[in-house]
């Protein structure tokens, strides 16, 4: 039978069965109809699949399956290709362990560093993020296995995350949070969507069919389920009416008896329940279809695939002196606990059973011609300072010729379920590195965390290696790097502050009480930094190579275009040093002058390119209206305004070395009715009635003596012209002394409104 007959023969109880959850980690199957119980997992970088219990916190033990990089560090390696990669590997352990549904991506946006769970998301960006989560699902879904993008929408932090209202306007809501998930939907369609605990602006996201139907099915044309995050619903009629398909886990048969007196008692149609039994029903056919008998995977491929992510998602941010790469003979010492128990992927739900995890001393032993000598430094389990571990790790110290020391942020420091409360690192870590930069000056730090830290030790340190959490290849990747077996390529998608309060958040996370309000508006990351002229630690894209790249012979297509077409930019990129090497190459675009207040510039485009000593490549972009484009509220939509662009291409948002400008012609001219509070100063300068409203108003002040009248000593003919400039039509009256009545000013109004009416051109 298919989809449509078999919903046509199920009883009202079994619709609103297929609804819940049948346990924790399964949808509800009916035998009668041959609906299979398919399994849904948590994910997102690693298959974690509970053998028994249910447990959603990453307490108990999941069978094993491989650890890639998490989202933080997966998505600094700018490489599409590789993450599609890592999607399919996910996609055939899922195939082998008969899971149908792995839960993740996350596409929440990086607010603030403090976010407990920012190791799970991908950047600050939107449109990175959303580019990245498209190779993510696009990835995992080729070999038949569903994704669930997640934590649909405005899901910035764990602190009250199941109570709390984020409130938060409709253009920064458009621009930042729902466009971080906007193309990974409209073009990898995943085969569910996850909605957030949180309220936004008073109503749930799992209630909202503002966010679940206006938006998620009918703009953006999404038509696979919706899931509840889990335990994320209030009231399950409510949300199966607003467009919430599937509560998960089930609570006990109360949400099916809800659903069934709804619609017995009429409160619910019965046809809103069809369709989302529908929406299931043709998920549920797809993993059936897509089901591979005996399928199994190469453990130890998946682990050097792992060890290929893992060195592309480091970030090199410091090589003073070229103190990297370290050569075979240099007399190393290791110090720092993490060396021995690395700290590899961040804490709750996401935390996966690894199929084995390199111990990075022992890595670094294995390329190392000489003994690498090892002090542990500090104690995991404490922040306090051992002055024992210090004394002998300044010893060790003493004795190389170079130190590579590990410190960061310990688990307890980041998981889901809490934010952390600030951005230092343990004190016995900051104590490290005090005290061996002072017996020792060749010291390389490497950092494992999930989010950005303070450095006030950053001149301690000649190299820096940002290893984020780097997955159980992290050992071998980290020893690539370090040795020049693999050269640094990835870049930081967030910006490093230099302390909290730099943050656009700062003020307002994580709210009070049960509210948060995003005041910073669309003003999120290096959109805040570049408008505040604030110098971060590191900004966004920034990342640091063994060899040197330069970038010329910029071009533009069309240079004039209107804002229905497209145009391509070219750039070529040549690698000047004498090891081989890939580059991010990042577009941003800036509107020159605009009517509404928009960001300095904005990520619009990247590529990663690989490339010979001495080789060059031309990298090419397109860009579309929607790269020029801010969201007007005022008529709901997406507005070109006609002007100046800057074409930027950059090696990170703040070293931009190659310039060009495009000039665009909107072709829908969006301009709200004329009314009598509308200034004169804007009627002078309106782009379509500024001539019409000149010529009105000198007819209009003809004989006016007030308006004929020359100032004396005391007013200004600044001071006339700034008054003027910013009263309101209506004002006219009073200083008209009658020659101006409310009829003539209505008339005039109309007529103005007339010639916006029959010069503006709409879609």
């Amino acid at each position: 039978m298919n989809t449509k007959e078999i919903l046509q023969q199920m009883t009202l109880e079994e619709k609103a069965a297929l609804c819940s959850g049948k346990d924790f980690w399964h949808m509800e199957g009916i035998e009668k109809f041959k609906i299979p119980s398919l399994m849904l997992t948590d994910g997102p970088h690693g298959l974690r699949k509970q053998e028994e219990g249910a447990d959603h916190l990453g307490i108990q033990e999941s069978v094993k399956s491989t650890c890639f990089p998490t989202a933080a560090g997966l998505a600094s390696s700018w490489n599409r290709s590789l993450i599609m990669k890592m999607g399919e590997a996910l996609g055939k352990e899922c195939q082998a362990e008969d899971v149908s549904i792995i839960l993740g991506p996350g596409a929440n946006i990086k607010r603030s560093p403090l976010c407990g769970r920012n190791f799970e998301y991908f950047s600050e960006d939107p449109y990175l993020s959303s580019e990245i989560a498209e190779a993510h699902i696009e990835g995992v879904q080729s070999q038949g296995i569903g994704t669930s993008l997640k934590h649909f929408v405005a899901n910035n932090q764990e602190h009250r995350r199941m109570t709390i209202d984020t409130i938060v306007d409709e253009r920064t809501l458009r621009e930042i949070y729902l466009a971080s998930f906007e193309n990974a939907i409209k073009k990898a369609n995943p085969w569910t969507v996850m909605a957030s605990y949180n309220k936004i602006n008073g109503k749930f996201v799992s209630e909202s069919g503002y966010f679940l139907n206006d938006i998620l099915r009918d703009e953006w044309g999404f038509n696979g389920f919706v899931v509840s995050d889990w335990g994320g619903v209030n009231e399950r009629v409510d949300a199966l009416a607003n467009g919430l398909d599937l509560e998960m886990p089930p609570s006990g048969k109360i949400g099916e008896q809800k659903i069934i007196d709804a619609v017995k008692y009429s409160e619910l149609p019965e046809e809103v329940l069809d369709k989302a039994v529908e929406r299931l029903l043709v998920i549920i056919k797809k993993a059936l279809e897509s089901k591979q008998n005996n399928a199994a995977y190469d453990k130890e491929n998946h682990h050097q695939l792992a060890r290929e992510i893992a060195r592309e998602s480091m970030v090199l941010l410091k090589n003073d002196d070229e103190i990297l790469p370290l050569k075979k003979n240099d007399k190393i010492a290791v110090i720092g606990e993490f060396a021995n128990s690395p700290r590899y992927q961040g804490g709750g739900s996401s935390h996966i059973n690894p199929t084995k995890l390199d111990n990075i001393l022992d890595e670094i032993q294995m390329v190392s011609d000489k003994k690498v000598m090892f002090a542990k430094g500090y104690d995991l389990a404490s922040d306090e300072v051992d002055n024992h571990l210090i004394d002998e790790a300044k010893e060790v110290a003493k004795q190389a010729e170079k130190v590579i020391l590990f410190v960061g942020l310990p688990e307890r420091y980041e998981s889901e379920g809490y934010d952390r409360e600030h951005m230092r690192m343990p004190d016995n870590h900051l104590q490290l590195i005090e005290s061996i930069s002072e017996v020792n000056p060749n010291v390389i730090g490497v950092l494992s965390n999930g989010a950005p830290v303070e450095m006030p030790w950053l001149n301690k340190v000649k190299g820096l290696l940002e290893s984020y959490l780097g997955g159980q290849a992290l050992g071998g990747g980290i020893t690539d790097l370090l040795y020049g077996i693999a050269n640094p390529s990835g870049k930081l998608t967030e910006t490093f502050p230099k302390k909290i309060s730099d943050t656009p958040s700062y003020l307002n996370f994580p709210g009070e009480g049960d509210k948060v309000e995003y005041k910073e508006g669309i003003f999120v990351g290096y959109r805040y930094y570049d408008k505040k002229e604030i110098d971060p630690l590191f900004p966004f894209g920034y990342g640091l190579s063994y060899t040197t790249f330069e970038y010329n012979n910029l071009t533009i297509d069309q240079k004039e275009m209107k804002d229905t077409e497209t145009t391509k930019v070219t750039v070529n990129v040549k690698n000047t040093g004498s090891l081989p090497g890939k580059e991010i190459v990042q577009l941003y675009v800036r509107d020159v002058e605009s009517q509404v207040v928009r960001p300095e510039k904005e990520l619009k485009g990247f590529e990663k390119v690989e490339l010979q000593p001495g080789e060059d490549k031309t990298v090419t972009f397109i860009l579309d209206q929607r790269s020029f484009a801010y969201y007007n509220v005022d008529v709901e939509d997406w507005h070109v305004e006609s002007g100046e662009f800057n074409i930027l291409i950059g090696k990170s948002s703040r070293e931009i070395v190659l310039k060009d400008s495009i000039w665009l012609q909107s072709t829908v001219i969006h301009h709200k009715p004329i009314d009598r509070n509308i200034t004169i100063g804007d009627l002078l300068a309106h782009p379509i009635l500024s001539s019409v409203a000149t010529e009105m108003l000198s007819r209009m002040n003809e004989g006016n003596p007030a308006a004929e009248a020359t100032p004396d000593d005391n007013v200004t003919s600044d001071m006339m012209e700034a008054m003027a400039k910013y009263m309101p039509l209506r004002a006219l009256m009073n200083f008209s002394q009658g020659s101006l009545t409310e009829d003539m000013l209505s008339d005039m109004i109309h007529m103005l409104n007339e010639q916006l009416n029959e010069q503006t051109t709409r879609k």
